[in-house]
């Protein structure tokens, strides 16, 4: 119930208390108390907020499971919405990595919301993370109480990394909040046709900082938090012309063939083998595109 009591691993920090992170005064209307679960501490070490899209693509869930991953190699904590899409694909990367990750919800922290991110609500308060909200314990989802969410993540951190996002979305209206707190924002770039990376290349065009490979995101977060990378550094090997063409931009058979200048046949068989294979799949508009597994290196 909405305003219950303090569940069990529950706490509450107010402002003034010594577990109430700074970085939050940086708002105009900083919360009177942050409820949470998990490790107050967990908001005091350094962190990055890594934000995206909801209905995201396999190349912005690659890119958030990649971003979440590197962070973790850095010592970062990896703060989120919970999402579905961009925010669950950066969670899941830190915790795989061995990180630690705090979930700022727009419900009352002990909500999981939504119930597809579960596994990564529970992880971020068994792993040393947390689930934090300025929500009263038990409210549910409010269309007005997840802009106020957006700014928290923001706030939270000194960088916001932007995943993929549309022109007009919620992940760019916390772009917004970061630049007006003054935070460094970084930005993956994608395909000009997609509407997904839209956003995100337009952050890059206004000054966002444009992150083109992961190397390029391990050295920013040294140069901005003085932290060294440790961890693996994947690779793949050269791509075909087929792979090529789809790592650039998703898309139909058709437009494949007449782009290659090869029969539509042919890339049509093409592109079954590697849906067998698992490297590509078939998009609900018929455009195919690379697997997120492909584009972390796990495949190909």
């Amino acid at each position: 119930m909405r305003g219950g009591a303090c569940p069990r691993g529950g706490w509450v920090v107010g402002r003034g208390d010594a577990l109430y992170p700074t970085s939050l005064e940086d708002l105009p209307s900083p919360p009177e108390k942050l409820f949470g679960m998990g490790s107050p501490e967990a908001l005091l070490g350094p962190c990055v907020s890594v934000v995206g899209a909801r209905r995201a693509t396999p190349y912005g869930l690659a890119v958030a499971e990649m971003a979440g991953r590197v962070a973790a190699e850095c010592g970062l904590t990896v703060v989120s919405g919970g999402a579905m899409g961009c925010d669950h694909a950066a969670a899941s990367g830190a915790l795989a990595a061995g990180g630690r990750t705090v979930v700022v919800s727009g419900c009352g922290a002990d909500v999981v919301y939504p119930r597809s991110s579960r596994d990564v609500f529970e992880a971020a308060v068994s792993d040393g993370g947390a689930v934090v909200s300025a929500e009263p314990w038990g409210q549910g989802p409010r269309r007005w109480a997840f802009p106020k969410r957006n700014t928290l993540i923001a706030a939270l951190s000194r960088v916001l990394l932007v995943t993929e996002a549309g022109a007009r979305s919620g992940t760019m209206s916390t772009a917004t909040a970061a630049t007006e707190l003054d935070r460094i924002v970084y930005a993956v770039p994608g395909s000009i046709f997609s509407p997904n990376s839209s956003g995100t290349n337009q952050l890059i065009s206004e000054g966002a900082r444009m992150l083109p490979d992961e190397h390029a995101l391990a050295v920013s977060i040294a140069l901005d938090y003085g932290l060294a990378r440790v961890g693996p550094q994947g690779s793949r090997g050269r791509l075909g012309p087929v792979m090529s063409a789809l790592v650039a931009s998703p898309s139909r058979p058709d437009e494949l063939a007449a782009r290659l200048n090869e029969g539509v046949l042919t890339v049509m068989r093409t592109l079954a083998e590697y849906e067998a294979r698992g490297i590509v799949e078939r998009l609900p508009d018929g455009r195919y595109s690379p697997t997120r597994a492909f584009l972390m290196g796990h495949n190909g």
